[in-house]
């Protein structure tokens, strides 16, 4: 059995099978990216609820994984020279994991590159350009008088989304076969339905990027995923 005692995250978490993986997040798109990757990849792993609350991401506890306050992060007993690791940032967790296994990042040097482009338009783009418009669509921001930062970021996600639409003209998924770039990317698009923005955004003007979204809900990998660990 691994011994994690190095790690203080699981004095407050504890693991229940020390020799999995040991995710620490929240059902939001990025939380869930990494749930479903390790859904799809098959990887034992056991999910701990991390809420969004200071208490839980701004704890002494959770800070020794991640020190800047962010869900996801992991803790692989098994990582490198068979050492345990542990891991924070969406994409940095989805890179590693991929390479661990050799799937969902393509089979050639120039497919992994491919699709880390598109990984890096969700992390550079999609997901701050959406998670802004959701402050100011839905959240504390959508107070705001000054209707410019909403109408601003609301713009963006329309211009991100037409980049998608175009994307996937003829595409089942961003890169070939099925990557972590859509895993990425995905979970922010189903999220413009939770904060209900899609008639702002004129989601019916982006059938592909619709069709895109139905096939990767369609996943079995990805409804586990989505909620795990459970919200409530």
């Amino acid at each position: 059995m691994t011994d994690l005692s190095a790690f203080p995250i699981t004095y407050r978490w504890p693991a229940t099978n020390p020799d999995a993986i040991q995710l620490y997040a929240f059902p939001t798109p990025n939380g869930v990216k990494i749930s479903i990757a390790l859904e799809e990849l098959g990887l034992a792993y056991e999910a701990h609820k991390v809420t969004l609350a200071r208490e839980d991401v701004k704890s002494p506890e959770f800070l020794s994984l991640n020190p800047n306050g962010k869900i996801p992060a992991i803790i692989d007993p098994d990582g490198p020279q068979g050492k345990p690791i542990g891991l924070f940032e969406s994409a940095a967790i989805l890179i590693y994991l991929a390479e661990k296994t050799g799937k969902l990042i393509g089979e050639t040097a120039v497919d992994r590159l491919e699709i880390l482009q598109w990984l890096m338009v969700q992390i550079g783009g999609i997901g701050p350009m959406f998670g802004q418009l959701e402050f100011f669509y839905r959240g504390a921001g959508k107070n705001v008088a000054d209707r410019r930062p909403k109408d601003h970021y609301l713009a963006e996600v329309r211009r991100l989304l037409s980049v998608l639409e175009v994307r996937l003209d003829g595409r089942d998924w961003l890169c070939g076969d099925y990557s972590i770039a859509d895993i990425a990317t995905a979970p922010w698009l189903r999220a413009l339905d939770i904060f209900g923005a899609r008639q702002a955004v004129a989601w019916d003007d982006c059938p592909n990027a619709a069709a895109y979204l139905e096939r990767f809900l369609a996943r079995p990998a990805v409804q586990t995923g989505l909620v795990t660990p459970p919200r409530d």
